[in-house]
């Protein structure tokens, strides 16, 4: 069984019609699904973020990082 997990969940994304926690029975599969929600991602949204995507196990998680938690001084001012 293999995965896509969306770990970072910006308001584009829950606005959006793509689901979270989606399940495959074969990973290439899984994989082109990933990139295909990848692209749409980060050519559909409001480009806030840059969404990447990472292997991890058995499962395809996409995830992005902010400018302002790049930058953070980490007193809770950024977040």
């Amino acid at each position: 069984m293999y995965k896509i997990i969306v770990s970072n969940q910006c308001a584009c994304f829950k606005k959006s019609s793509l689901e979270n926690n989606l399940k495959f029975q074969s990973k290439d599969e899984a994989l082109l699904k990933a990139i295909e929600m990848k692209n749409t991602m980060n050519n559909d949204f409001c480009k806030k973020h840059e969404f990447d995507l990472q292997e991890m196990y058995n499962n395809f998680v996409i995830s992005f990082y902010s400018d302002a938690r790049d930058n953070c001084c980490g007193n809770g001012c950024c977040s």
